[in-house]
């Protein structure tokens, strides 16, 4: 499918005639896209519940069946919305688990959701909320289980290496991953400290654990903002 867009020209001929205003098409990708970028604003901002196809429409200046047409109604659109943001996530977490030492593993960890928070806020929005519908890829504690699940696999050899149970490993993994994500949860709004500060006293209890907390934590990764 192909729409139409109008767009202005001011351009004249060469005998100064005014022309008529030109038209583009977007193509049937890019109104995809579109559609996805406007309802991801508006089920960040209002909810499922509170965004209607009738807005969404109007907001891509459209008619409603051309959002049915391409996502089959609200529920679809929403549907994928989730799914792009919980692979977005999911991706930078995982793929931030680079570093050889454990405890800089815990702070790449950190900065990557609170990276993903700061720079994908209406997505970390979207994931948070109780979804309405059911999804393909599951809940946000699915994905916070399959992160943990990543980390699981990093605690059991560190376990392993200093002799302790490593069957104990999934249960540390979902402990780091939750206290981090509720954090999470709680600096989307306040955003204070910064985020280093954040992701140091993050890393501070777990690595420490609340008796031999550090009274000025610091990083020790090449990171520092």
């Amino acid at each position: 499918m192909i729409d139409a867009v109008a767009t202005d020209s001011s351009s004249t001929s060469s005998n100064d005639k005014p022309r008529r205003a030109r038209r583009t098409r977007m193509t049937g990708a890019e109104r995809r896209q579109q559609l996805l970028e406007i309802g991801r604003t508006l089920f960040a901002a209002k909810g499922f519940e509170g965004t209607s196809v009738e807005e969404i429409a109007a907001k891509a200046g459209v008619s409603k069946p051309v959002v049915y047409e391409h996502f089959g109604g609200k529920e679809g659109l929403y549907a994928v919305v989730v799914d792009r943001e919980m692979r977005r996530l999911l991706d930078m977490v995982t793929g931030s688990l680079t570093a050889g030492h454990p405890r800089e593993l815990c702070e790449q960890a950190a900065f990557a959701l609170l990276d993903y928070i700061e720079e994908y806020t209406d997505g970390f929005r979207i994931l948070v909320r109780d979804s309405p519908i059911p999804q393909s890829t599951g809940s946000f504690a699915s994905l916070i289980s399959d992160i943990a699940t990543q980390v699981e696999d990093i605690l059991g050899r560190e376990f392993k290496n200093r002799g302790f149970d490593s069957k104990l490993a999934p249960l540390y993994a979902q402990a780091l991953v939750g206290m981090v994500a509720l954090t999470g949860q709680w600096w989307l709004d306040v955003r204070r400290p910064k985020k280093a500060e954040v992701a140091a006293h993050l890393v501070n209890l777990a690595w420490h654990g609340l008796d031999g907390l550090e009274a000025k934590p610091h990083l020790i990764g090449r990171r520092k903002s």
